[in-house]
């Protein structure tokens, strides 16, 4: 007994620890840049701006960079704690089960065919895309003798991702107006993204955020197996709709702000496991933390690659997840 107790504490402490250093990327990411900073500048830029370029710089762009990059990060993680957790997949998250791959489909068709423009619709827009990808990918990994499995989810998700992509590359060459408005959005990134992108879709984040808090009870006892879900008295088809709403909130409300960035899903969630084990008392908070961190940690690098251009941070992204998610399929941790 004494040695969880223990054990828990050191978790609670370096919990803490998470939330300073989450913190202190975001500041890192309001004083880094092209436009050479100070933190005093920073500072000043709150305390008693001036209306100069860099307190203009820091204030309407610094700073709502910092704040998408570290909710997008957040709801991007926990959507692949839940996901993972759900299907018992290592491998799943919102990008290959062909969510963000939807939401972006829909605003896209939206954009070159319908020329909307407001970011309310873009918020639905997203979540019916991510809602429509969830569902095909259930259907598709359900269909067959042996019923629902990780590998076979993993498969529909790689063609509904796939068929998306492609419906919405064929959108922008037939359409080169709204080629101009939404490729840089389609590579993913948070760079000139203002907080009125933000403000729409933070009460449905926040909404899945303390709804990924409140099930981790039940999101271990699904990792036992749904048979022993159900001897223990679980609904599990309605904790799966559920949980599939709190994903597709997290997967669209993400999408929608900052276009499909990759990987983060599948990354964070085995970082926190590794961490802490697989109770997800604690695997959710810490990879809402590390989310927040690695998207943010992305957004700063890509900002001195090709300077004084910036790649997207979905580029940055890849480049972390691909050799994560190869060494994950080279160990076999799916069936």
């Amino acid at each position: 007994m004494n040695g969880i107790i223990q054990t828990n504490k050191y978790k609670t402490v370096f919990l803490f620890s998470g939330s300073i250093l989450l913190a202190v990327f975001m500041a890192l990411s309001v004083v880094l840049g092209y436009t050479d900073t100070s933190w005093k500048t920073a500072l000043e830029a709150f305390t008693h701006f001036n209306g100069s370029n860099e307190h203009l710089i820091i204030q309407n762009a610094r700073l709502p960079r910092a704040l998408i990059g570290a909710v997008v990060g957040v709801s991007l993680a926990l959507a692949g704690v839940l996901l993972q957790a759900i299907t018992r997949n290592p491998i799943a998250s919102t990008d290959i089960f062909g969510l963000n791959a939807g939401a972006g489909f829909f605003i896209v068709l939206a954009v070159s065919f319908f020329n909307i423009t407001s970011l309310q619709q873009f918020t639905w827009l997203a979540f019916t895309g991510a809602a429509v990808s969830a569902i095909a990918v259930y259907l598709l990994g359900s269909a067959g003798r042996n019923g629902l499995t990780p590998i076979k989810m993993t498969l529909a998700g790689a063609v509904i991702a796939a068929m998306f992509a492609s419906l919405t590359q064929g959108m922008l060459v037939a359409n080169e107006k709204a080629l101009e408005e939404v490729l840089f959005w389609l590579a993913g990134s948070i760079q000139g993204r203002k907080l009125e992108w933000l403000y729409p879709v933070l009460p449905y984040l926040l909404i899945a955020w303390a709804g990924s808090m409140l099930i981790f009870r039940q999101l271990n006892i699904f990792l036992l197996g749904e048979d022993v879900a159900k001897s223990l008295g679980q609904r599990t088809i309605v904790f799966k709709i559920l949980a599939g709403v709190l994903i597709v909130f997290l997967a669209g409300g993400s999408v929608a702000v900052a276009g499909p960035i990759g990987f983060i899903g599948i990354v964070v969630p085995h970082i926190a496991r590794y961490l802490v084990g697989n109770d997800h008392r604690w695997v959710i908070p810490y990879s809402a933390l590390l989310g927040g961190i690695l998207l943010i940690a992305a957004d700063i690098s890509a900002r001195y690659i090709i300077l004084p251009e910036e790649v997207p941070v979905g580029v940055m992204t890849a480049l972390i997840g691909t050799p994560f998610f190869i060494h994950i399929v080279r160990k076999g941790q799916f069936k």
